[in-house]
């Protein structure tokens, strides 16, 4: 058993990070994933001394950060993200937020850049990205490396009250209450850009679901939405690394 009282949410972090990669929403190097520790630290995906991408990270790669980006622990070669402004902008504005996905998802990516509307195009397919679509996603609209605290703060200011936001030209932020949440959720809202792109794409003239069925569709709460679909998806990527040969990790 590790001695590093923090080993278990490191663990988590870095399956987050290859269940992302698994799902095509980070490429090579780019997007990070961050647990909050407390208010003035965090574990955050860093690059590495033997860097492999974030598709493959392992607990290693998640390193003990203060809030200016300092290593609290040996840092070892390894390197603090840039965008750490992302993170520590998002922990300090919601006190709640366990946990922030910073990725460069292509749909998303897309929806931005040809200012598609994300609406409530569907229903039961999937409940928690129809939920986002009808709370609606704000959107960052500066094309820029969110590297200094004034520019999280800017995309912050657009994020409002919501937990997900479209960094036009850039990619997305997602928060969560846990890591598990926030990397479901970065799923749902790429599965949400996915079905608005392939629409525009065959020209699909498409209705918002009606509120009537809206109603029938209700939140079923954090423990199916979040843990039974992260367990999913952790189930998926293991499958995939075993017939890849690789040891999960």
């Amino acid at each position: 058993m590790s001695a590093d009282p923090l080993f278990a949410l490191r663990v988590t972090v870095a399956t987050a990070c290859r269940v992302l990669g698994h799902r095509g929403l980070v490429d090579g190097v780019l997007g990070h994933v961050s647990a909050r520790v407390d208010d003035t630290s965090l574990l955050v995906r860093c690059r590495g001394p033997e860097e492999r991408g974030v598709a493959l990270t392992e607990p290693r790669d998640v390193r003990l950060v203060d809030f200016e980006g300092n290593h609290l622990e040996s840092s070892d070669g390894w390197q603090v993200p840039k965008e750490l402004p992302i993170h520590t902008g998002v922990l300090r504005a919601d006190a709640s937020a366990g946990s922030v996905v910073h990725a460069h998802p292509r749909s998303a990516l897309l929806c931005g850049l040809a200012r598609l509307p994300l609406a409530p195009v569907f229903g039961a397919y999937n409940i928690p990205a129809l939920h986002l679509a009808v709370r609606g996603v704000p959107v960052y609209e500066r094309s820029v490396l969110i590297s200094r605290r004034d520019l999280a703060d800017e995309m912050v200011a657009a994020m409002g009250e919501r937990r997900v936001v479209l960094l036009r030209g850039h990619g997305i932020t997602v928060a969560g209450d846990t890591v598990e949440q926030a990397t479901v959720r970065a799923i749902d809202l790429e599965e949400l850009c996915r079905v608005t792109v392939e629409l525009a794409a065959i020209g699909a003239a498409v209705d918002v679901v009606p509120e009537h069925d809206r109603v029938e569709l209700p939140d079923l709460g954090t423990a199916f939405n979040d843990q039974l679909h992260w367990q999913a998806l952790v189930a998926e990527l293991l499958r995939a690394e075993r017939a890849e040969g690789r040891d999960a990790r």
